[in-house]
């Protein structure tokens, strides 16, 4: 596990303690129920900004506490366990974009907003079915911006997108030229297509030629972060079903098979953390970050799917029921592995990344 400060462990334990208390899944079911399209409570996001979260990693000439990407990661873990429904991750990385390659006047004009929550802010990149960020035909003529992004993540709620064009990164305002098409995914959270047809568009100018894959691996890492605390929500609530369910007149936990099955994912739910811990802290010190964040998203996707898998089939069909919270992990799990690279990309680019 990470070494953290007292800062961290402070910033931590205040997550973990709002969300048990205030943000259970039972706070996911009502978003679900609601039906509305953004998909999240504004007045729970709200709060989640006055207590600083959506500014972690926003300096603090710009309103927010700078404490980097391990401290944000802290807290997406924390609500992955409960399955918070929130724009903070989003906001987290469309805010590095600016903080990376965004001029004084554009830093000034978005990053305080995003801190305080009065403005948020996603990222769109992908075109098609799947994650490309090498297939990007959306295109900017004479400072207006044309294209279709799909699976757009928190895309209803969204004040600014951070959007990807042949020839770098735009903000772009919700409003005229900017059209949402929703699309209902299976973790019934914020999910769209979104055309831009003639929007105004501001280019994200520093950076360099690096600035999306740098973007795109801060969302590994934070993505990874999130399906840490699922995966780990998912161990916890298997084992406490285990030790209490009665078959043959003995308690589950008693079959040494299911026994072993549990050990081996302690041993998985480790690995993983190493890996994301190690993404995160890669993000802060600067130093091999396209590897690490490749590691920590396929490691998360690996775990997770597996996590998930063996948390219905452990529960056993009564897993997959609505009573059950375990089947609502599985459903966020699939969308969030095929989010920013699935395991079969992030090898292909590992390996690219490795020289082969």
């Amino acid at each position: 596990m990470a070494v953290l400060n007292e800062e961290q462990e402070m910033l931590r334990d205040m997550a973990r303690e709002w969300t048990v208390n205030e943000s259970p899944v039972t706070e996911f079911r009502k978003v679900r129920a609601s039906g509305e399209p953004e998909a999240f409570n504004r007045d729970a996001y709200a709060t989640m900004a006055q207590m600083g979260w959506a500014g972690v990693i926003i300096p603090e000439e710009h309103g927010g506490s700078d404490f980097g990407f391990l401290s944000a990661g802290l807290v997406v873990e924390e609500l992955g366990q409960t399955l918070t429904a929130s724009p903070l991750v989003m906001n987290t990385v469309a805010a590095s974009a600016i903080v990376l390659g965004g001029s004084d006047e554009q830093k000034a004009k978005w990053l305080p907003r995003l801190a305080s929550g009065e403005a948020i802010a996603t990222l769109a990149v992908d075109e098609g079915p799947s994650h490309d960020p090498a297939k990007i035909e959306t295109s900017v003529s004479d400072g207006k911006l044309s294209g279709t992004k799909a699976f757009v993540h928190e895309a209803h709620g969204a004040d600014l997108f951070v959007v990807a064009a042949k020839d770098g990164l735009y903000l772009v305002e919700k409003g005229d030229g900017v059209a949402l098409t929703t699309r209902k995914l299976t973790d019934q959270r914020s999910h769209a297509d979104v055309t831009f047809d003639g929007a105004a568009a501001d280019k994200l100018a520093s950076g360099g030629d690096s600035l999306l894959d740098d973007v795109l691996d801060r969302a590994r890492v934070l993505t990874a972060a999130e399906m840490l605390g699922m995966a780990q929500q998912v161990f916890d609530d298997t084992l406490a079903y285990l030790k209490q369910r009665v078959q043959f007149n003995q308690v589950l936990a008693s079959f040494q098979a299911l026994q072993h099955r549990m050990a081996d994912l302690f041993a998985d739910l480790a690995q993983m953390r190493s890996a994301v811990e190690a993404g995160l802290q890669a993000v802060d010190g600067g130093f091999g970050v396209a590897r690490a964040a490749t590691i920590a998203k396929a490691e998360a996707n690996r775990v997770m799917h597996t996590m998930a898998n063996e948390g219905i089939q452990l529960h056993g069909g009564i897993g997959m029921t609505d009573e059950y919270d375990v089947g609502f992990y599985l459903k966020r799990a699939r969308v969030l592995e095929a989010s920013f690279g699935s395991s079969s990309w992030l090898k292909d680019r590992f390996s690219k990344l490795s020289g082969y």
